[in-house]
């Protein structure tokens, strides 16, 4: 006969408010810096100038995502 061996109750993993905020702040402030090199990031607006070679870096994620540039 086989025995079933008992697992451990799992224990939950206890994030303090604080520690959440931090990391949801800095998600978000990643998310941002993310979506407006992919989105927003050319020619006119863009940080670097005239220097395209975050645009054509992201260019295909670009239109992938639906984002137009041309």
């Amino acid at each position: 006969m086989s025995s079933i061996s008992a697992r451990p109750a799992s224990t939950p993993v206890v994030l303090p408010v604080s520690k959440s905020i931090v990391w949801l702040v800095g998600t978000a402030l990643i998310a941002l810096a993310v979506y407006y090199f992919i989105g927003v990031d050319q020619g006119a607006v863009s940080v670097f100038g005239n220097d395209m070679h975050i645009h054509e870096f992201v260019h295909d994620a670009r239109h992938f995502l639906g984002f137009p540039c041309h």
